[in-house]
């Protein structure tokens, strides 16, 4: 399914300050294209970016990703690793680089650096360990239209300071209402500009639509399944953080859920408890 955007959408997209790949993406993107990658430029690249490669290291040796061994280096994550691995997780950590610094987005960095983890936590514990890399980089990329709306409307700070008082799906209904357009929407548009996944692409769009979704034909499975993971990161996240304002989109995803990733009550339950214990 491709992403649905009007005309009218389009125009105030285009005015949007969508912030351009640095250049460790697009060195690293230009060798893995190569029919033989060299993993040293690879290693090289995100390694002389300072910034991106402490906290890519910061990140794989974090309680979310339960390495048993220290990871010291770019270079040992790579080769330990594989960059099918790292890569998404420098996506990740290059984004909230790209965007520029606010205190106001202090909170919401806080919260994208719990769902990211919770969204690694919940690919291991559903038995999918090989998607925890790109789960983590969903869970910190799914709202970056936030800061971009940010930028470009400051009033946006207010409607911002709602999001946990009324439902993120909610607010973007207020962002549709008052802008054109849905912090969903950019998010999506930053991670095709970013050249994520068609998968990751998917579930960043139709993160507040999953009602349905799941029993239907319009995504793929691993679409699907990436959404699922994400459904269950948020609630996780938001239960810790106290937030009861997404309790009506988990119950209005949950049966679907369910059914999708064939889990009985208790199942399901069992694994938000697990990515829960996860984050302590």
């Amino acid at each position: 399914m491709s992403l649905t955007i009007t005309a009218a959408e389009n125009a105030i997209l285009a005015d949007l300050s969508i912030p351009p790949r640095p250049q460790v993406l697009l060195t690293i993107t230009q060798e893995t294209k190569k029919a033989e990658p060299d993993v040293a430029v690879i290693a090289e690249a995100i390694a002389s970016d300072v910034g991106i490669s402490g906290a890519v290291l910061q990140i794989v040796n974090s309680a979310a990703f339960r390495r048993l061994n220290e990871i010291k280096s770019i270079h040992q994550a790579v080769m330990t690793l594989g960059i099918n691995r790292v890569f998404p997780i420098v996506k990740a950590v290059a984004l909230k680089g790209a965007m520029p610094a606010s205190k106001v987005l202090d909170k919401f960095w806080l919260e994208a650096n719990l769902l990211a983890s919770c969204a690694a936590a919940t690919a291991e514990e559903l038995g999918f360990e090989s998607a925890k890399d790109n789960a983590y980089m969903l869970g910190l990329f799914h709202q970056a239209g936030v800061p971009a709306l940010l930028q470009s409307f400051p009033e946006y700070e207010s409607l911002l300071a709602e999001a946990n008082d009324i439902g993120w799906a909610h607010l973007a209904e207020r962002e549709r209402s008052e802008y054109g357009t849905t912090h969903a929407t950019v998010a999506a548009l930053i991670a095709q500009q970013w050249s994520l996944p068609k998968v990751m692409i998917e579930a960043i769009y139709y993160q507040h639509d999953a009602d349905g979704l799941f029993s239907s034909q319009e995504l793929g499975k691993s679409s699907l399944l990436m959404l699922a993971i994400l459904k269950i990161a948020r609630i996780v996240a938001y239960r810790k953080l106290g937030v009861s304002s997404e309790e009506e989109a988990w119950q209005e995803s949950y049966d679907g859920l369910l059914a999708f990733l064939n889990l009985e009550d208790q199942q399901l339950e069992d694994t938000l408890s697990a990515v829960l214990e996860a984050q302590a």
